[in-house]
């Protein structure tokens, strides 16, 4: 069974790209070298945007598919039962879309 997520709001759901298990230099990093968190993920699913005083929405900057960094300790984390790691996030804590 597929969980579906569907984020109220100005919230983003965004799944988060670990780090490499090699290093730059071609070192294996075991798993229990300390990593940090990531701060990069691709955007799952995203609210309608934010309501205004007068009831009209702001659109979202950020669409499905896109690649973003985030705040590091923002949102909060969901696994589903796959153990599929995700964030939901405010807009607000995206910091930029990465283009390449």
């Amino acid at each position: 069974m597929e969980i579906k997520l569907k984020p109220l709001a100005d919230r983003v759901v965004v799944k988060p790209i670990e780090q490499e298990e090699v290093s730059k230099g071609g070192i294996y990093l075991p798993d229990t070298a300390s990593k940090e968190k990531p701060q990069e993920g691709q955007v799952i699913a995203v609210g309608p945007g934010r309501r205004l005083d007068d009831g009209t929405r702001v659109p979202m900057e950020v669409s499905e598919g896109d690649r973003v960094l985030f705040a590091k300790y923002a949102g909060t984390e969901f696994k589903d039962q796959a153990d599929d790691k995700f964030i939901i996030l405010s807009e607000k804590d995206l910091l930029a879309i990465i283009e390449r």
